[in-house]
């Protein structure tokens, strides 16, 4: 019990620092596997954002009409409706124009990148990333005036060999 008092005191003060040192934004995961996700909002969350996680990309384009994000880490290979239909549909809409969409996906081929900006996202971090460059990014995620394209594409190739 006194262990975990501890622990969770930390995490609160941890919590409470990190956030001070960043404005926190509202992060929508989408992604199938639902470990993946699950870890990624959990890291996020410890660092002061507000996550939720959808498991699929239809689930993806319904929570992000409620939770209204400020990013969306999106998996491209989902079955059914894949990250990039779920992009696209996204971008289509008014209510999420000022989103940053990044693509989090271990697929970071010259075909995918393409295929990637095509569908209108803003960045493109390759998994398995450093939990430092996924923090940044979403950390440092702005679009000017929530205007689409106004975001310059990144593409983050940080990720562990």
């Amino acid at each position: 019990p006194n262990i975990r008092r501890s622990c969770s005191l930390l995490r609160m003060h941890y919590r409470t620092d990190m956030a001070s040192q960043f404005s926190p934004k509202r992060v929508l995961v989408v992604d199938d596997n639902r470990d993946a996700a699950d870890l990624t909002a959990q890291l996020l969350g410890m660092h002061g954002h507000m996550t939720t996680v959808a498991y699929g990309g239809q689930q993806g384009i319904r929570l992000a009409l409620s939770f209204s994000p400020e990013v969306v880490l999106l998996d491209l290979g989902m079955p059914g409706t894949d990250g990039y239909a779920v992009a696209i549909a996204q971008r289509q809409s008014p209510m999420l124009e000022g989103a940053v969409l990044i693509a989090y996906t271990a697929w970071s081929d010259e075909e995918t990148n393409k295929r990637v900006r095509a569908s209108g996202f803003d960045q493109h971090l390759a998994k398995p990333a450093r939990l430092g460059t996924l923090l940044a990014l979403v950390s440092e995620a702005r679009r000017a005036d929530g205007l689409k394209g106004s975001t310059p594409f990144v593409q983050a190739g940080d990720a562990y060999q």
